[in-house]
């Protein structure tokens, strides 16, 4: 178990997350899923990125509820870099 310290948020990386969520979704819609969770993560705003993470829970939940609660189970920490001013560093390093 990694030791966390109580001043440290954790964030997932979107990487592994989108193959998580592409896991269960058939492979002729996965262009368009990866499409719509890079709207997720490559907008310059939470208010953004709140919204297409909201369209796209949306757009898949009926058909794929097991890829959207992929998604969804994760949605603070995936959106965790959010609270950190962009100055920081970017999103991959």
């Amino acid at each position: 178990m990694p030791q966390v310290w109580s001043t440290t948020r954790e964030q997932r990386c979107w990487v592994h997350k989108t193959a998580n969520v592409f896991d269960e979704l058939p492979k002729r819609l996965q262009p368009e899923a990866k499409e719509n969770i890079h709207k997720i993560w490559m907008t310059s705003t939470r208010a953004n990125a709140e919204k297409s993470f909201d369209s796209f829970i949306a757009t898949y939940e009926a058909k794929y509820p097991k890829a959207t609660q992929c998604l969804a189970k994760d949605r603070e920490k995936l959106l965790e870099y959010y609270n950190f001013p962009a100055e920081h560093g970017s999103l991959c390093g």
